[in-house]
């Protein structure tokens, strides 16, 4: 919705700050596109310009079951799949896979990965910050870090959603101590939906371009005015910026064209899957085309305690086969996979022993994680679980030795800090380790 307001509203620091043009809500905070614009442009750009596409399987996907399979373990262990053999020789998947089988030679399996966690909420927010949770300050997210550090590109956000499966009961997916301003901005839709519009870079129903125009016109006379009586001239210059700027993200080709998924080849729309992983992947992909550097595409529904095979054999494994199978492909054929990091993470491994229910419950000690482009070395099988696999034998690596590698493709130094809004410095990464094996 639009609104336009005058008159000053004077916050305790000095600065004056105006309710101006709003475009809808870009989140469950109420930022306006302006101020979630304006914090952006502080950060400048460093180190190596290396986008991110991360995969967040809400839940706890099964390792056993996907992709560190026990063939020899008794059934009550191994479950009910078969391996196939992938095209790299030496390694071997779960059954349901056969794409990603076909395409392990552009991508690596982390193994040994200790998640040292196995609640739902805390996972979300230690897998997707590298900081084991504390109840007094939210650590940000992986892509809030990158938009600090980097900045927006090509007048996209820095960090856009898609999907709202992260549970954010901890503060999994968001900026915490950076600030509201470097939040994702959340696409809650569903990409697969013939109904499917971004409300924050669609215009309403019933305001057309020159409706629209007439209600900038109408701002920036309000501004005008404004800006005569206000003490903090500067401050309303940028203020005047930031809408504009957001008005160009409305109304510029480039935005638009990116979040139109409708306007894709179908053929190519067929290749990811006509589902919400699928599409949400495809979407990544263009927002990242047109120059959104961190995009999270979430998926739920991968807590199995219950029915754990028919779920991943009818539903899960195979969104995620030719999901992400079509995102490798995609991305490599527009030769985007060096400069494009694709993480697949989840909240943890789930027990190596069938429950009655036919399900796995939850699993703090093993997991797995998937990593392709940015500087990755593909075709790996990272370290080993034991014959149960209950936890790491080989080569064990945790959620900060991810977390550190993760910075490490993105160019973002690990010794850099960032001060909490009470004066506290802060290190993005503290004892995590590069995976040397993968970098």
């Amino acid at each position: 919705m639009f609104q336009l307001s005058h008159g000053s509203n004077r916050s305790c620091d000095g600065i004056t700050r105006r309710n101006f043009l709003r475009v809808g809500s870009l989140s469950a905070l109420g930022l306006s596109l302006p101020q979630f614009l304006q914090a952006r442009a502080t950060a400048a750009g460093t180190g190596k310009d290396v986008s991110c596409i991360l995969l967040w399987l809400q839940g706890g996907i099964s390792h056993i079951d996907s992709f560190d399979p026990k063939p020899e373990a008794p059934a009550e262990i191994r479950g009910e799949f078969g391996v196939i053999d992938t095209n790299v020789p030496g390694i071997q998947v779960c059954d349901p896979l056969p794409m990603l089988a076909q395409h392990q030679d552009k991508f690596s399996i982390l193994r040994s990965l200790n998640p040292k966690n196995g609640s739902h909420g805390v996972a979300d927010a230690y897998m997707l910050t590298g900081h084991p949770f504390n109840p007094a300050l939210t650590f940000p997210a992986y892509g809030s870090v990158v938009a600090r550090e980097k900045g927006d590109r090509e007048s996209m956000p820095p960090y856009i959603q898609i999907g709202t499966a992260i549970d954010q009961r901890f503060g999994g997916g968001v900026a915490g101590y950076l600030g509201d301003q470097y939040n994702p901005f959340v696409l809650p839709g569903d990409a697969s939906s013939p109904s499917f519009t971004v409300r924050d870079v669609t215009l309403p129903s019933g305001v057309d371009s020159q409706r629209f125009q007439h209600r900038m016109k109408v701002l920036e006379t309000v501004d005008t005015w404004q800006s005569k009586i206000e003490s903090s001239p500067t401050a309303l210059d940028a203020a005047d910026s930031f809408s504009k700027k957001a008005y160009s993200l409305i109304t510029a080709p480039r935005a638009k064209k990116a979040f139109d998924i409708a306007t894709e080849d179908p053929r190519m729309r067929d290749r990811y899957g006509r589902h919400s992983l699928g599409q949400g992947c495809l979407l990544a992909r263009r927002l990242i085309e047109s120059g959104v550097r961190f995009v999270t595409v979430t998926d739920g529904g991968w807590d199995t305690h219950q029915n754990n095979f028919s779920s991943l054999k009818t539903r899960l494994l195979p969104r995620l086969d030719t999901a992400l199978s079509a995102l490798l492909q995609d991305l490599s054929d527009r030769g985007m996979l060096d400069s494009t990091l694709v993480v697949t993470l989840s909240d943890f491994g789930r027990t190596p022993k069938v429950n009655p229910s036919a399900g796995r419950d939850h699993w703090s000690t093993a997991g797995i994680a998937l990593l392709a482009g940015g500087g990755i070395r593909p075709g790996m099988a990272v370290g080993q679980t034991n014959a149960l696999a209950e936890h790491p034998t080989e080569a064990p690596y945790y959620t900060e030795d991810l977390a550190a590698t993760l910075y490490h493709c993105l160019g973002v130094p690990l010794d850099t800090f960032h001060t909490t809004p009470d004066g506290r410095p802060i290190k993005i990464n503290y004892e995590g380790r590069l995976i040397r094996e993968l970098v």
